[in-house]
């Protein structure tokens, strides 16, 4: 009896349900958000200034959007565990490219952390898709950002205060158990591909051809969009807003906590969740969206009031936080399942379109004006996400 119950035990524990997934989204975020802070302030130390930051970003989230479109490709040959554990490996690259501290070899180590960060986060989001139903998805996105929200919310500043107090080396070895903790959990629940998406005689997915099929579609099209609006505020958040704040005189410690208190705002995020399922996620999406936009043009206006302005940048991330309470359920509840692989690798690229487009946007901005127009340009931006978030179903 003994020797059965235990292996069913074991098996047990290591079956996929909703809350093993909270568990990895949770761990994945620990190592994202510690550096989160920590990388755009060792970017702006080694590279000299926010201009040349914005090109590195910008040339980097190219390299990045051409690698996540070739993952489902990756995948297919691969199959998707050997995937998420490439993306360890990149991962583990990137902090020895960090913990270097040369402005040389920290392009090289950006571009390991982002294509990393689009291997995970494919093979994680290509998972939920087959063991969470459609009909739980509105609920099991408020619940996956609640599960992050302790590591945005101690994150940013735990990293900082590492690497300011004892070293930078340090730092990234704290960052690399976080990483070794989520490949041993990922292979602990021993994810295996879903038979029923793919077929082992199917053709490797032609990433060129899931462009113009996913953006025929006009609720993925639109679910992309506003899924990059939002990806680009958090980029004007966790890249300028520190370096906003070091340039007016704060200390590196003080940015690394104003945007932990910010991120904190995520703990709401189930809340929103629940309220957008009481009124509809197209509300939230357009209060999260409108509101975070005023009050980032705000931002601005207040330059010559530092305290104010650190004000204003937390609860600017508080509005967008309403937005992150509805997550990706725009893009889940659309996506048809046989398609799920090709689709879902282009919808990531939000991630790395917004982290192309927005440093460019901000570098050709910064070539005219002073830093605080970033935030002109960013509130004006996340205004107009409000407007079209009017197209998306009444009752999403």
């Amino acid at each position: 009896m003994r020797r059965t119950v235990v292996p069913l035990w074991l098996s047990a524990a290591a079956q996929p349900r909703a809350g093993a997934f909270i568990v990895l989204f949770s761990i994945e975020a620990w190592s994202r958000a510690t550096l989160i802070t920590l990388v755009p302030l060792q970017a702006h130390k080694l590279l000299g200034d926010a201009q040349t930051v914005s090109f590195v970003y910008f040339f980097v989230s190219v390299f990045g959007m051409l690698s996540t479109l070739l993952i489902p490709t990756v995948v297919h040959v691969i199959r998707r565990r050997w995937a998420f554990t490439v993306g360890i490996i990149l991962m583990f690259a990137s902090l020895v490219g960090y913990a270097a501290a040369d402005p040389m070899i920290f392009p090289i180590a950006l571009g390991c952390q982002v294509v990393a960060t689009a291997f995970l986060e494919i093979v994680m989001n290509l998972f939920v898709l087959d063991h969470v139903p459609r009909t739980e998805i509105s609920r099991f996105e408020p619940k996956r950002l609640l599960s992050v929200a302790a590591p945005f919310t101690f994150g940013p500043f735990l990293g900082v205060w590492l690497s300011e107090t004892i070293s930078l080396e340090v730092t990234m070895l704290a960052v690399g158990v976080t990483v070794g903790l989520l490949l041993g959990y990922f292979w602990f629940l021993r994810l295996t591909d879903n038979p029923a998406v793919t077929m082992p005689l199917r053709k490797p997915p032609n990433p060129m051809k899931n462009l113009p099929r996913f953006f025929a579609q006009p609720r993925l099209r639109l679910a992309w969009v506003l899924a990059t609006g939002r990806s680009s505020w958090w980029v004007l958040f966790f890249v300028y807003a520190p370096i906003y704040l070091t340039s007016a005189g704060y200390s590196a410690e003080t940015a690394g906590l104003v945007v932990s208190v910010g991120s904190a705002s995520l703990f709401f995020s189930v809340a929103w969740g629940a309220l957008g399922r009481k009124l509809g996620m197209r509300f939230i999406l357009i209060l999260g969206y409108a509101s975070a936009g005023v009050i980032t043009i705000l931002i601005a206006t207040a330059q010559d009031w530092p305290t104010i302005v650190l004000v204003l940048i937390i609860l600017s991330a508080c509005a967008a936080a309403i937005v992150d309470g509805a997550g990706n359920v725009p893009f889940l509840r659309a996506v048809h399942p046989y398609e799920r692989a090709e689709m879902t690798s282009v919808f990531v690229t939000y991630r790395h379109t917004a982290q192309l487009v927005t440093p460019g946007v901000f570098s050709l901005v910064l070539g005219v004006f002073a830093l605080p127009a970033v935030f002109v340009v960013g509130g004006a931006g996340f205004v107009s996400m409000a407007w079209l978030a009017r197209y998306l179903p009444k009752r999403l």
